[in-house]
């Protein structure tokens, strides 16, 4: 393994131990909506990241689009996610949330009221959600008025804020995987004729709006994005995937001192190279699925600082000495990827004599 991965890299205002993250991952152990002193141990077990970032964090109970999420938008939550960033601290590594509105990726089973996802136009995903019995369709979602969006950017900023004083080094917004960034990207599923709609630029506006938010509201070097230009997850889809991703980050220039960009490649690798020649900050790619990192070095010979990996991370809590070392991998287990208790989740094996 080349080992430029196992050196530093600087993320806004804090420096990683290396440049082998751990990528956020939706576990669904979050009873309650908020994190337990199993989700602490999970977190705490991964350390030897250079950086963690978090499954996805709703930053309101719209937000929500998964049963057994946890949210950023209570007191009882910000305590609760204490133990989990002193955790991450105590074994020297940093550890950023993952702020991710799901958008229409959401149900009425979610939500106390019973009412309906929001989305930047009432176009259904096309996808499901289990429920806790069974798979049901995501119903057709309610447009977002103008005021509204307005008032979704402001729950980003607050749940960023709310991140800071649960000790989180910074945040790392979810505009990639079909959730609702996305949705505002994607000429798909934003059908809007007015400032957040009908070409790549009013498109890209919410987007550049919520980064302008948090960075306003925590700083720029403790405010991350997350895309995922080629992905095809939760029905999204993109025409013109160059034009629309040229257009954001020509918008974000004045944003090049965040912590970091990161790009999602499922579905492909081939708009990194752009990504790289249009972003002068720093890039983290997530270049691989499950095991094959046979990805790894190329990303980082192509120009990434830092690679995120997911399902490695998962299932190999020691996962760089196991890379240092040549060793086996575990499989992870995907019966056990979402809810549960320790199965699946605390108990993976660390190398012998470790």
């Amino acid at each position: 393994m080349n080992e430029s991965l196992f050196e530093p890299v600087k993320i806004g205002r804090n420096e990683a131990a290396n440049r082998l993250f751990m990528a956020p991952m939706t576990r669904s152990r979050a009873y309650g909506g908020r994190p337990d002193g199993r989700v602490a141990e999970y977190y705490g077990q991964r350390a030897s990241a250079g950086l963690i970032i978090t499954e996805g964090i709703q930053p309101s109970v719209r937000g929500q689009g998964y049963i057994d999420t946890p949210g950023l938008h209570d007191a009882a939550q910000v305590e609760a996610w204490k133990p989990v960033t002193d955790a991450v601290h105590e074994r020297g590594s940093l550890i950023f949330a993952q702020i991710m509105h799901t958008g229409r990726i959401g149900h009425p089973v979610l939500y106390p009221d019973g009412g309906l996802p929001v989305a930047p136009s009432p176009v259904a995903s096309g996808e499901q959600l289990f429920d806790g019995s069974g798979m049901v369709p995501h119903p057709v979602p309610r447009e977002l008025t103008v005021a509204e969006i307005r008032e979704v950017v402001d729950d980003f900023a607050t749940a960023a804020e709310n991140a800071v004083a649960a000790g989180f080094d910074g945040v790392e917004l979810h505009g990639a995987n079909g959730y609702l960034i996305n949705q505002f990207l994607s000429d798909e599923s934003n059908r809007r004729t007015d400032e957040y709609g009908g070409d790549a630029e009013r498109r890209s506006r919410f987007a550049i709006e919520v980064v302008d938010a948090v960075a306003d509201t925590i700083g720029a070097d403790r405010t991350a994005l997350r895309i995922s230009p080629s992905n095809g997850y939760n029905g999204i889809s993109q025409s013109d995937p160059v034009g629309q991703y040229t257009t954001l980050l020509r918008g974000l220039a004045h944003r090049s001192d965040l912590a970091f960009l990161h790009t999602a490649q499922i579905g492909g690798d081939e708009h990194t190279p752009l990504l790289r020649r249009l972003w002068e900050g720093t890039l983290v790619v997530n270049p691989a699925t499950g095991l094959d990192l046979s990805s790894v070095e190329p990303a980082l010979e192509r120009g990434a600082d830092a690679v995120a990996l997911g399902a490695a991370w998962l299932a190999n809590p020691d996962l760089d000495a196991r890379l240092r070392s040549g060793a086996d991998l575990n499989e992870p287990d995907p019966a056990t990827f979402y809810g549960g208790d320790h199965t699946g989740y605390t108990d993976y094996p660390y190398l012998a004599g470790a």
